[in-house]
């Protein structure tokens, strides 16, 4: 995945051939002339995007004539764009030495914009360094001197490039939030560069959390502006990431047309960075189709040059291509080289993604040479930092969603006061055109005084009238606003529920696991133990990470349209799958719990939704029950429209003010019969759940003596019923 890094807006080719033009009649007049050395500059900046070779040949011309007068100005400017070319193409040691000088000019001449762009840059070269923290450093100095001088393109640029070391670092939602600040400006400056670059930027963090037709959506925005400003750097920055896109997706034929229009435009601009990155693209892509050699050749490409420039980020992940290229030959010996060399880059670079694909890689190499032991031990490696991974997932998810209501809130405010702008210029020409007509009046004199009145009267009430139809207009988008404002707040209480369920569903498997991973790392059990318990602990991640799928569906529906995802299904299936999962639980606490629904009966709803309803029903049943208990899950016709599903435990029961709160809100929750805790919110998210199915919920109980939870859903009605009906 590349993120764009151009930091100047760019010109059109008229512009470009216009300065072309002042720097030769410049030349012919004084080659000392500071006006040359300017046209100068502001040229190699210019052909940066289009050609970096012509940007390093202007500026060190720059800088060679600004000596010979002692100009600082051009000195610095033109070191900037020295420095910039050079980091480009690699050479990061002259870059920092030509910064470094910049930088001391710019202050000693207290030139905060120029000072402001070097840093800018040099936060951009320590970020391919992998070294964030000093790229963060120069950036947010940037941004400050920036934010001062009020310069919204160069406000744009500093929120973007934080945005993309965030994204270097792995701190996606921190990455979003940025890339949004910076392309609600640009949007608002219609500035199509940054507009182009951000939408390319946003659409990475998306790839990353796997959201790919939602990425796809911004990075064919992002292609099609950059080939309207013609910077080919951002057309193959962005065809390098569908095609990256595809490979994930494991269309490698697509893939490998995107990637090569990438490589090429990386080629003629010489730019090592991105020449680095394609060619590992497309040695995986070969490695997966089972073309060992062309697969081979272009990750050595890859290699050499992301080890030559000091690339660390490039150079992690082609040894880790590398390694995946040799497990998929069966080569274990070669994988297990470079799978290492690798996995102690990813270390440095601190990055979960990286992290988790070169332990996987290390796993299956060592599997493969028969290191079991070792193989585990990197595979419980794998398992934690992909947990680390997936356990923010959810929160990145729902944080990318929110961001994107919230910018599409600004951009509707922004359109507002467009709008708004408009009627009011439109009305003040109405106005103008009033007072100019009754100016004319008075020169043509008193006979003409009634009729020009009678005129104006009739203009005045036409104009009064489109005013109560524009006021109204207003109202109305103000009262859409409204309605958007009241659907953003439904999705935070939301967010806070589901939040609150994860709490809740997810911590006794957890624990679980938790307990059986504390005996592994105590060696207290022998390798046929832990062979024995694999199956076990495997069924646990799968239901883990199955309660997880269904919750996020769930999310999903809610976003959208709930009554799409209601279909037919039979009860037994649901009841059996979470009976089966909290059996164990369950049975060590000392209480039975029996399944008596009928296999035949099927219902019409959203089973995901009836699935979290029964197992919240089935945890807080053995939460409040105690050893000899029973639970007890049953259902039944209730008549012809609906099913009647019961969950009743032989527990501790509960007082009628207990009841009397259940439903109505968050309460505070009891500790369980074994000091269990809980959120306080399940019951009131079932009855959410339940109700949005067509169905009820209710419960009776008494102290002492159990608890009957009931609820009901729809018939689902059959193929017979509906043929009837039509």
């Amino acid at each position: 995945m590349v993120l764009s890094l151009n930091g100047f807006c760019l010109i059109n080719r008229g512009r470009l051939d216009s300065l072309k033009t002042l720097v030769a009649s410049s030349k012919k007049e004084d080659e000392t002339d500071t006006l040359y050395i300017n046209r100068l500059n502001a040229l190699a900046a210019n052909y940066f995007d289009s050609n970096p070779d012509s940007t390093l040949y202007y500026a060190q011309k720059s800088v060679e004539l600004s000596r010979k007068v002692n100009y600082k100005p051009g000195i610095a400017n033109g070191l900037v764009q020295t420095a910039h070319a050079s980091f480009f193409k690699g050479d990061f040691k002259l870059a920092e030495q030509d910064f470094n000088e910049a930088i001391a000019i710019y202050k000693s001449t207290n030139n905060f914009v120029g000072l402001g762009n070097c840093y800018a840059l040099c936060g951009r070269m320590y970020n391919l360094l992998a070294k964030y923290d000093l790229a963060l450093s120069y950036l947010n100095q940037s941004l400050q001197i920036n934010i001062k001088s009020g310069n919204d393109q160069s406000i744009t640029n500093s929120y973007k490039n934080i945005g993309i070391v965030y994204y270097s670092k792995g701190e996606l939602s921190k990455a979003l939030d940025y890339y949004y600040k910076a392309l609600f400006i640009a949007i608002k400056d219609h500035n199509i560069p940054y507009m182009a670059a951000n939408y390319n930027d946003i659409g990475v963090v998306l790839q990353s959390m796997e959201a790919y037709p939602k990425a796809l959506e911004y990075f064919k925005i992002a292609l099609k502006l950059f080939q309207g400003t013609k910077d080919l750097n951002g057309v193959g920055t962005v065809n390098q990431n569908i095609g990256e896109v595809m490979l994930a997706q494991k269309n490698y034929d697509k893939a490998i047309t995107y990637l090569d229009k990438a490589v090429k435009i990386a080629q003629k601009q010489d730019d090592k960075d991105g020449m680095s990155s394609v060619y590992n693209d497309l040695g995986l892509c070969y490695a997966n189709k089972h073309q060992a050699a062309l697969s081979m050749q272009y990750l050595q490409k890859s290699l050499d040059i992301a080890q030559k420039y000091k690339i660390v980020y490039n150079e992690a992940y082609t040894l880790i291509g590398f390694a995946t290229m040799y497990n998929l030959r069966g080569d274990y010996i070669n994988a297990y080289k470079y799978a290492m060399q690798g996995q102690n880059l990813a270390k440095k670079l601190g990055n979960l993604s990286v992290r988790s694909n070169a332990a996987l890689q290390l796993n299956k190499t060592l599997a493969g040479l028969g290191r079991y032991d070792d193989a585990y031990k990197l595979l419980r490696q794998y398992i934690d930092l992909k947990d680390s991974l997936n356990n923010n997932e959810s929160m990145q998810k729902l944080t990318s969603y929110n961001l994107e209501l919230n910018f599409a809130t600004k951009q509707h405010q922004l359109a507002q006061q467009q709008h708004e702008k408009e009627i009011l210029y439109k009305q003040s020409i109405k106005q103008q055109q009033l007072i100019n007509m009754i100016f004319l009046t008075i020169i043509l004199g008193m006979v003409a005084i009634s009729i020009v009145y009678y005129r104006q009267k009739r203009k005045q009430q036409k104009i009064n009238l489109m005013l109560e139809e524009k006021n109204h207009e207003v109202l109305q988008q103000k009262t859409d606003l409204d309605d958007q404002a009241q659907k953003l707040n439904d999705l935070n209480v939301l967010k806070d529920r589901l939040i609150s369920v994860l709490a809740h569903d997810l911590r006794a498997p957890l624990s679980t696991l938790r307990g059986l991973f504390s005996l592994l790392q105590d060696d207290t059990i022998t390798h046929q133990q832990l062979l024995e318990m694999i199956p076990g602990v495997l069924k646990k991640l799968e239901y883990t990470s199955d309660f997880l799928d269904t919750l996020l569906f769930w999310i999903n529906s809610q976003m959208e349209n709930f009554e799409s995802s209601a279909k037919s299904f039979y009860i037994k299936d649901i009841v059996a799958y979470e009976a089966e999962s909290y059996n164990e639980q369950a049975a060590m606490k000392g209480i039975t719990l029996i399944d008596s629904v009928p296999d035949h009966m099927m219902a019409s709803a959203d089973p995901n939704s009836i699935r979290i309803v029964i197992r919240n029903l089935i945890t807080n049943a053995i939460k409040f029950s105690n050893e000899n208990d029973t639970i007890e899950i049953t259902a039944s016709q209730q008549d012809d429209h609906s099913h009647l599903i019961t969950v009743k435990d032989t527990g501790i029961g509960m007082s009628n003010e207990q009841l009397n709160k259940l439903f109505k809100g968050k309460v505070n929750s009891k500790t369980g019969t074994n000091n269990e805790s809980g959120t306080g919110m399940g019951m009131l998210f079932c009855k959410d759940l339940v109700e949005r199915c067509s169905g009820k919920i209710w419960v009776t109980s008494k102290p002492g003596q159990g608890t009957e939870f009931s609820f009901t859903i729809p018939v689902a009605i059959s193929n017979e019923a509906r043929m009837e009906m039509a």
